[in-house]
């Protein structure tokens, strides 16, 4: 694994180079969820792919982890799209494929959407970070919960986690999971974000990952998700939206954090599978 840099509207992105052994088949981008770092479930995503023949670049997001960007803590939809484009201007070849995790599947479909040097695109778990703070992650929220953060001005951060698991529960199985994830030794990181800045909000209110996710056909796409996961109903909007070749691929008794840690090398094989084939390299 080689640490490497690259510049996304300026500002200097740190990323994790994963070099499989041999010619690579083609090369994937790996994009982390909303708070992760490239050191959580895109570079164990990145390693799995590396270990399958693909060049894989797993890298933090501009105002978060090791990349650069003022103010820290800032989740702009916007320049997350960007930071993908960077990223496959970076590896400079003629297949590569865009893996995104969660928001990163959202941000993912965004970016291939427009961007034709995007041969194939696979979401695992994928949100799209505006209908989740629109809807709720389970897409029950009342709109005007929305409204009410956006009155909170624009300085400052808020946390995005309770501080104990008791409180974590309160919020129900999903907010759970999260906590226990970011928060104690099964994924937590000391640069993965504990809080964003109240001027993400706006950013994220303006945004829809699945604005372009027509424009993806005919370039191939695969999403995977928990066949218990609260946020599913955001993989099924995207692959109604999508045109074709499309494929979605269900994790029996999985829920949407599980496929960041405890099911990775299953998922990681179907990802492998999916790019193994609509890479040309291969």
């Amino acid at each position: 694994m080689d640490n490497v840099t690259f510049p996304s509207n300026g500002i200097d992105i740190a990323g994790h180079l994963y070099r499989p052994e041999g010619t690579p088949r083609g090369a994937v981008v790996v994009g982390h969820p909303g708070t992760g770092v490239k050191e959580q479930t895109a570079g164990l995503y990145a390693r799995h792919l590396a270990d399958q023949g693909f060049l894989a670049l797993a890298f933090d997001a501009a105002h978060q982890g090791e990349s650069g960007g003022l103010p820290r803590g800032l989740e702009d939809p916007f320049q997350r799209v960007e930071d993908i484009r960077a990223a496959v201007t970076f590896l400079d070849t003629d297949e590569v494929g865009v893996l995104g995790i969660c928001a990163s599947g959202g941000y993912g479909l965004a970016a291939a959407g427009t961007d034709h040097r995007v041969k194939a695109v696979a979401a695992v778990s994928l949100a799209d970070i505006a209908r989740q703070f629109r809807f709720g992650a389970d897409g029950t929220q009342d709109p005007s919960v929305l409204r009410g953060l956006l009155d909170q001005g624009q300085q400052g951060s808020f946390p995005l986690f309770p501080e104990t698991g008791e409180q974590a529960l309160a919020g129900g199985p999903h907010a759970y999971e999260g906590w226990e994830y970011y928060r104690t030794p099964r994924g937590e990181h000391p640069r993965s974000a504990t809080t964003l800045t109240w001027s993400s909000v706006g950013r994220i209110a303006a945004f829809d990952a699945f604005r372009a996710v027509d424009l993806i056909a005919p370039r191939p796409l695969l999403l995977v998700a928990g066949r218990d996961a609260v946020t599913a109903w955001m993989t099924v909007e995207a692959y109604q939206k999508a045109g074709g070749p499309k494929e979605i691929h269900w994790v029996d008794g999985a829920s949407h954090v599980d496929l960041y840690d405890k099911r990775v090398p299953e998922v990681a094989g179907r990802v492998s599978e999916f790019f193994g084939r609509t890479l040309t390299a291969s």
